[in-house]
């Protein structure tokens, strides 16, 4: 069972594929959405977040893309889900009944945030260090089959 949303998970997935791109070659908005299967109009989005939270750079023209706005090893797991907006959507939500806001989210609100430590941990450069030991089809790890 995932604890994560998809959209969270998809966020992830497209910072490290910017991530592992070569420096100076963004990757553009269209690229990234075929290689996640994804409506480009539905990356944008997130992409757009992502480039408000300081996380990705947009660059604009016809060699234009995305590219990291700050070192790998300093971007989490966790930045990535609150900058793509999949933190914090049950706080928004009304608590529903009394034995929801009384209980069960207090219950939960301790394992909740050692969920975020724990995702706090998690260093982009080192998710993107092992997308390109897998070999993948992506980034540097292509440039250097070529």
């Amino acid at each position: 069972m995932p604890l994560l949303p998809r959209k969270g998970l998809l966020a992830i997935a497209a910072v490290i594929d910017v991530a592992v791109q070569a420096p100076g070659c963004p990757i553009s908005a269209k690229t990234l959405a075929a290689r996640h299967a994804l409506p480009p109009r539905h990356l944008e989005s997130v992409l757009q977040n992502l480039v408000r939270e300081g996380i990705l750079k947009g660059i604009r023209g016809p060699r234009g893309g995305y590219e990291l706005a700050r070192e790998a090893r300093r971007v989490t797991a966790n930045d990535i889900l609150r900058a793509a907006g999949t933190v914090d959507e049950a706080d928004n939500e009304p608590a529903g009944s009394e034995l929801l806001s009384r209980v069960v989210l207090p219950a939960l609100s301790s394992a909740e945030q050692q969920f975020a430590v724990a995702l706090s941990r998690i260093n982009l450069e080192d998710m993107a260090r092992d997308a390109e030991a897998l070999g993948t089809s992506f980034g540097r790890a292509a440039a250097a089959r070529a």
